[in-house]
C-alpha cells in the first residue's frame, strides 16, 4: 500500500532579511531570504504566542519578485520544505507562490 506524501508550507509574515539576487549554473535566478512570522495559536487548549524566523530561498519569477519587494513586507509564501543544497542539510522553505499584502497581518 502507498503511503501518501504530504509536504505543503504556507506561511505568512514579513520579509526580515533578504540575500542579493543570484543566478544558479542553470542561469536561473535565484534570493535567499528570512521570514519573520508572529501569531497566536491554540495548543493544547491553550493560547500560545508564537514567534519564528523561517529560512526561505526562491527561484525564477518568485526569486525577481522577493528581491524586489522591500525588507517589512508583509507576505503570504506557498511551497515545501527541503535541504537548502546538497551539499546542506539544513532545512528551508522552498517557496513556490508569494503573495505581498499591504498593511500588517
Amino acid at each position: 500500500m502507498a503511503q501518501a506524501v504530504a509536504n505543503q508550507v504556507t506561511l505568512s509574515g514579513t520579509l526580515a532579511e533578504l540575500g542579493a539576487l543570484r543566478y544558479t549554473p542553470a542561469g536561473l535566478p535565484a534570493v535567499e531570504f528570512l521570514i519573520r512570522h508572529e501569531s497566536e495559536r491554540m495548543e493544547a487548549g491553550t493560547g500560545r504566542k508564537v514567534r519564528a524566523e523561517v529560512a526561505a530561498l526562491a527561484f525564477d519569477t518568485v526569486a525577481r519578485q522577493v528581491a524586489a519587494a522591500g525588507l517589512g513586507t508583509a507576505l503570504k509564501a506557498q511551497g515545501f520544505l527541503a535541504a537548502k543544497s546538497q551539499r546542506s542539510a539544513k532545512i528551508v522553505l522552498h517557496v513556490t507562490d508569494i503573495e505581498f499584502m499591504e498593511g500588517a497581518i
